[in-house]
């Protein structure tokens, strides 16, 4: 049977593989950090080059949120060396790690790979990048999954960060359309007193035609 991707909530799986930075072991590579696994279709294919490129021109970015990223495709790790060679991306190499789901194999057999968004790339139907963002609790917290022709948007993808850590950290959520800056929302579970306590620049509500109270705001803490 066909095994389910991993849900939110799901442990990553601890697995082991030869990386661009040597062998490495995932929870291990993690450390207390936060963690982001890509996959890509394959090496050399112009969409996935983009997002390299420009994962790798937001390096400092991610490790400012302390954010460590790991990319997986089909291909060697000899084959990874040599893209980012190519591409002039010396510096990616020491902030996100290239990683082959099975040394030039067409189809990824480890159930791992599997619920890792490892593809079989001979099928159209089935190729698909997915970014799946997890705590350094090790818990996934966030998946997105793009077909294999649309590039990833990495503006976004720092958005949700920021929004994770602050939930994680601050007990807001946020918004529509937030951006960092913006007003946050006190979670529904908190009560008001204590909402109080927790947010000294202040509470406040959004009136609704319901006359309700439960849009509750704070500036950013």
């Amino acid at each position: 049977a066909a095994m389910p991707g991993l849900l939110l909530g799901d442990e990553a799986p601890n697995f082991e593989a030869d990386t661009t930075q040597g062998r490495i072991r995932f929870h291990d590579f993690l450390g207390d950090s936060w963690g982001i696994l890509f996959s890509h279709p394959r090496d050399f294919t112009p969409v996935c080059t983009t997002e390299l490129g420009r994962a790798a021109k937001l390096a400092a970015e991610f490790s400012k949120r302390n954010v460590k990223m790991i990319a997986l495709s089909i291909d060697s790790v000899q084959d990874h060396l040599s893209w980012c060679k190519v591409q002039g991306w010396g510096g990616v190499q020491g902030q996100l790690a290239l990683l082959p789901c099975s040394k030039g194999q067409r189809r990824c057999p480890h159930r791992t790979w599997h619920r890792l968004g490892a593809t079989n790339v001979t099928s159209q139907k089935t190729q698909s990048r997915k970014v799946f963002i997890f705590g350094p609790d090790k818990k996934l917290k966030l998946s997105i999954l793009y077909p294999a022709t649309t590039g990833r948007n990495f503006d976004e993808i720092l958005r949700v960060v920021d929004s994770l850590q602050l939930t994680a950290y601050k007990k807001v959520a946020t918004p529509v359309d937030w951006k960092p800056g913006d007003s946050v929302m006190v979670v529904p579970t908190l009560p008001d007193e204590e909402a109080k306590k927790l947010f000294p620049k202040g509470v406040f509500t959004k009136d609704l035609p319901s006359g309700k109270k439960y849009l509750r705001y704070t500036p950013q803490p």
